[in-house]
């Protein structure tokens, strides 16, 4: 469960902007959201194991790759990527890359796609998005088109948690943690003074 105070809250809880999760609600009446243990779904240690796993789950399905490209989605989705390249570098030897996409996640067809640092050239690479959580699908999806025209041998995506709620024709490739949610139930993965923690809101 998480509350909602206009006021400050208690001691010993995670806390959040209502806005900075909800943009819809941006201008709106400041509420502050409240994280509480009861709806704690995967602490810190529990995502650094399910990213380790995914990892291992990557190197399996690319180890015939020379290069691999990770592109994170701005902001968690690239935080992730950078945690999925330290474990793909203490495994294997594959030339790695790390992008940031960032986007427009509310009206992405207003707004140009940014990719950084912007690569010479993607043909014939096994590209993985990763993004932290996958709900509709709406994001990833419009983060592909960043892609479909450089000539990728490959892509793939991954996501630590999935909701199985698409509305577009997006699967994850690699996942960490699968959760089965009502439609009015939200997830979201925060990270907070160097840890991570998910909750279901």
């Amino acid at each position: 469960m998480c509350k909602y105070f206009k006021d400050t809250p208690p001691e010993g809880v995670q806390v959040g902007g209502f806005a900075d999760y909800f943009p819809k609600f941006a201008g709106k009446q400041h509420l502050t959201m409240v994280f509480t243990k009861e709806s704690l779904i995967l602490d810190h240690q529990q995502i650094l194991q399910k990213i380790k796993r995914m990892a291992f789950e990557i190197y399996e399905q690319n180890f015939g790759e020379t290069r691999l490209v990770l592109a994170g989605i701005h902001e968690n989705g690239y935080l992730l990527a950078q945690l999925l390249e330290q474990e793909l570098r203490a495994i294997s030897a594959l030339e790695l890359s790390l992008l940031e996409v960032t986007l427009h996640k509310t009206e992405p067809l207003a707004h140009d796609i940014h990719i950084q640092p912007l690569p010479d050239s993607l043909k014939d690479t096994a590209v993985v998005l990763v993004d932290d959580v996958l709900n509709t699908g709406k994001t990833l999806a419009y983060t592909l088109r960043a892609f479909l025209d450089k000539d990728c041998r490959k892509l793939e995506i991954a996501t630590l948690i999935n909701r199985h709620h698409t509305l577009y024709p997006i699967t994850a490739t690699y996942t960490g943690y699968s959760l089965a949610t009502t439609l009015r139930e939200h997830i979201r993965v925060i990270y907070r003074e160097q840890e991570w923690n998910a909750y279901l809101i």
